[in-house]
């Protein structure tokens, strides 16, 4: 294969998000997975577009991320998203970008790896649907998602909604106040848990507006320097999965996973697909409802750091 250049090595902005940071407009960095290893297709690709059109109704520059071409993107154009949103593309956290670079492929970034390219183009904002973390059972398994370390070094400001049920929220928070990053809940006082509002455990910090946010997040910079921080938003309350569907099916999926030896890297997505077939779509709107809910928010974030 060719040559990569040094200046390939470098996260390459899309020329409306590179006009946007060159002219202290806002911008929001947006996940690539979600659209190739999270949604069916052809749902994804309209995902792709709603999630964009999101942030720009209040007031940002969408940046959805990728590496294409062996190129790290920070926002794609209409055809680029095509192409992420078309299949056969890797799975790429941050130790795998520079291997995707190397080899010229095409790879979905991860929280991590988004948060990673994100913050080298010099986008603060970062909206997904939820974090990765510390899994159950990693007394024995050691799997904790990059998500939580990548957080701890990387300066970027992640909105989400909390984690996934299907982890050890717990001891995902643990870890995150272990490697110092602040934790708000956006008028809330209990971390959300994904699919529900409440994962039974409660958040450090609350705010109840993107201005606070904001405030937070300047001193949070300013003080600790290229470490992250998380803003959780609960999903909405008529988006709420089924609190009785939620752990019938959190339940059968752990039976499942069990039952068919499913570790580390798989877990994750088997879960996913159980929750969606389960609930006859209802995990997937779900989904799509508080992804979209944090792409605003995120946007609203955004403008309060600029005005």
């Amino acid at each position: 294969m060719a040559h990569v250049s040094r200046s390939a090595l470098r996260p390459v902005p899309s020329p409306e998000v590179r006009d946007a940071l060159a002219t202290g407009g806002a911008v929001v960095a947006l996940e690539s997975t979600i659209l190739a290893h999270g949604l069916p297709a052809p749902r994804n690709r309209s995902a792709a577009s709603e999630l964009e059109e999101r942030v720009r109704a209040h007031g940002a520059v969408p940046a959805t991320v990728a590496v294409l071409d062996g190129v790290p993107r920070v926002g794609l154009s209409a055809a680029e998203l095509d192409r992420v949103c078309g299949g056969g593309l890797d799975k790429l956290s941050v130790r795998d970008l520079g291997v995707a670079v190397g080899l010229g492929r095409d790879g979905a970034t991860t929280v991590a790896a988004t948060a990673a390219l994100a913050a080298a183009a010099g986008v603060a904002l970062f909206a997904t649907g939820g974090l990765g973390g510390v899994h159950r059972g990693a007394r024995e398994s050691w799997d904790v998602s990059a998500d939580l370390a990548a957080l701890a070094r990387t300066g970027v400001f992640v909105v989400c909604s909390g984690v996934k049920s299907i982890l050890d929220v717990a001891a995902t928070l643990e870890v995150l106040e272990t490697q110092s990053v602040p934790v708000l809940g956006y008028r809330t006082d209990a971390f959300p848990g994904f699919y529900r509002r409440d994962s039974g455990q409660p958040v450090p910090w609350r705010v109840d507006s993107p201005a606070q946010a904001a405030d937070v997040w300047r001193a949070h910079r300013d003080l600790s320097p290229g470490v992250g921080a998380v803003l959780a938003q609960p999903v909405a309350v008529d988006d709420e999965l089924d609190a009785g569907l939620h752990d019938r099916l959190l339940t059968g999926g752990l039976a499942l996973l069990a039952e068919r030896g499913i570790t580390g890297k798989d877990v994750t997505p088997a879960l996913l697909e159980h929750f969606h077939a389960g609930s006859d779509g209802a995990s997937l709107r779900t989904n799509l409802a508080l992804v979209l809910a944090n792409a605003g928010l995120a946007a609203e974030v955004a403008r309060a750091l600029v005005a």
